[in-house]
């Protein structure tokens, strides 16, 4: 292999290191999934280096980059993981306890085979033929002549009466599902002539069940009383539940909704754990480590987990959670870098405010004069909004022409009209006109943070360039989603 296949990103190796590399990437390039870099001397393959790749510039990727662009991009994101490695970070039980959730979310389902699967439907279908019993199932028509429970004897006598005027209609010859429909007094039932689903033993009220139960296809009960009031039933069909076959697709259909195969896949691993002497944590790793030589993407989505999880905890600690809460850092950045923050426009740093009185007006000013702007909230709340009365309603913030209806009239000067507040009459502000920039860091603190973070990013990742190894492959750079 010539010495120009591999391009050294911090410092080229020389003498024997360079012939180990050249022999080492030499030797793997025919196999089918060639090393396409090596990081901190731990060797990258170019299906590991893909699927990061193809993952963050699929589709719906505002900013794609090209393959030599993402190089640099997934090199600092190693190098950030074996930062985390080497401070221990995967021996924090947090990350551990967390890791360990996201794995085994992928691998629990992994475990539930087909036959499985199989077996818990027919469990199920026996279940309920069991529960459904020698009666079947009936399908019924009713009307019901409604009597509220605690209602006096005079109206139930009078619900019985009308019951037994259409039970007599029927026996006539009246038409069971418009009878239903014009004066049964269940809403649901009566749109549709009267007629309920097929139901099992257990599903209807005791006095219902025994009188429906009683029935066969075609016949019609007398008056029946139940809680309800008065029923008339009419045994539409009755039936024993269809082989498991005609079932299946539909119990298959509720076990996938219901996540059963979740919960088939945890009994399983509970037997095997019981059974073996292993724990649950070391049968999961074991499992997972199993699946993933067979399965590159189950491999490489376990590792994003693994590194994810590790990049999160220490980006948090030595950049984003340090920059936020660094004043004295946020201070120092932004007197190094304050013509970054320079405004095209004047800025207002203040208040609009209304008030009920005139006195207010003068109050409002004298309450948050002398106390730093970050505190003015809080002090108003106190003094004039401390109880159920509501004083004065304030606006807050740096404004800038078109920001405040009110800020706009009174300091800017701008022909706005500004809708009164009801019972707030008398509109006023108080506060200062920044005109070239903000007076400090907490003016912008928000893009302070963000730049002061992305000035700490740089910093740590240069100092990771500096402290690890990395070398690319440029031949097998070449062939990533060309092969």
């Amino acid at each position: 292999m010539k010495s120009t296949v591999m391009k050294v990103l911090n410092s080229k190796p020389t003498g024997l290191l360079f012939i180990l590399f050249s022999l080492f990437f030499s030797r793997v390039a025919a196999q089918n999934d060639p090393i396409v870099m090596v990081v901190n001397g731990q060797p990258v393959p170019r299906s590991e280096f893909e699927y990061s790749f193809n993952k963050n510039n699929s589709d719906g990727v505002i900013d794609k980059k090209s393959v030599e662009e993402y190089v640099d991009l997934f090199i600092d994101y190693k190098l950030k993981v074996f930062a985390a490695l080497d401070a221990r970070y995967d021996t924090l039980s947090s990350y551990q306890k967390e890791f360990a959730m996201y794995r085994d979310q992928q691998v629990m389902p992994m475990l539930v085979t087909d036959e499985d699967m199989e077996a818990e439907a027919h469990k199920i279908y026996d279940e309920t033929v069991q529960r459904i019993g020698p009666d079947g199932l009936i399908r019924t028509a009713h009307i019901l002549i409604r009597a509220d429970q605690q209602a006096p004897q005079e109206e139930w006598d009078k619900a019985k009466m009308r019951a037994d005027s259409i039970y007599g209609a029927l026996k006539a010859g009246a038409d069971f599902a418009e009878l239903a429909k014009q004066l049964s007094q269940d809403p649901g039932s009566a749109r549709q002539g009267g007629e309920l689903p097929f139901v099992q033993h257990g599903q209807l009220v005791k006095e219902f069940e025994d009188a429906a139960f009683a029935l066969q296809p075609g016949e019609m009960s007398q008056v029946v009383k139940s809680p309800f009031g008065y029923h008339i039933i009419l045994m539409k069909e009755r039936k024993q539940l269809e082989p498991f076959e005609f079932h299946h697709d539909a119990i298959m259909k509720f076990m996938e909704q219901r996540n059963l195969r979740d919960q088939i896949a945890q009994q399983k691993v509970e037997k095997i754990v019981s059974e073996s002497g292993i724990s649950q944590q070391q049968y999961m790793e074991q499992k997972a480590k199993e699946l993933s030589e067979n399965d590159l993407d189950l491999r490489y989505l376990i590792q994003e987990y693994h590194d994810g999880l590790l990049l999160y905890e220490i980006s948090n600690n030595l950049v984003w959670d340090k920059a936020a809460k660094d004043e004295a850092g946020l201070e120092a950045y932004f007197k190094q870098h304050k013509a970054n923050y320079r405004w095209d426009e004047p800025r207002f740093k203040g208040m609009a405010y209304h008030v009920k009185t005139k006195a207010d007006v003068k109050n409002v000013r004298n309450c948050v004069k002398k106390l730093p702007f970050d505190q003015w909230a809080e002090a108003l709340r106190t003094t004039f909004n401390g109880d159920s009365v509501i004083r004065i309603r304030v606006e807050k913030g740096i404004f800038k022409k078109g920001d405040n209806a009110f800020i706009d009239k009174m300091v800017f000067k701008k022909d706005t009209v500004a809708t009164p507040l009801k019972d707030y009459p008398i509109d006023a502000h108080y506060g200062k006109l920044l005109k070239k920039g903000p007076e400090d860091y907490t003016d912008v603190r928000g893009l302070v943070v963000a730049d002061y973070q992305e000035a700490l990013e740089k910093e740590w990742v240069a100092d990771l360039r500096r402290r690890y190894t990395f070398q690319v492959n440029q031949d097998v750079l070449k062939t990533v989603n060309q092969h």
